[in-house]
């Protein structure tokens, strides 16, 4: 069976890592998330000192 030129086994044709909307939608995503986690452990994190301070 033979191949005609053009075609190429594999991925060797194509571009391996394209930038798309959908791998951008998921980065914002995953940095929103990361951004609110910390903002959300820093706040957690001064609230409990604040607390501690607090005289009973």
């Amino acid at each position: 069976m033979t191949r005609s030129p053009g075609t190429e086994a594999g991925f060797k044709g194509r571009r391996a890592l394209s930038p798309s909307r959908l791998t951008h939608a998921v980065v914002a995503a995953l940095a929103l998330s990361s951004l609110s986690l910390c903002l959300i452990g820093a706040i957690s994190v001064l609230s409990t000192g604040l607390s501690m301070a607090q005289p009973l």
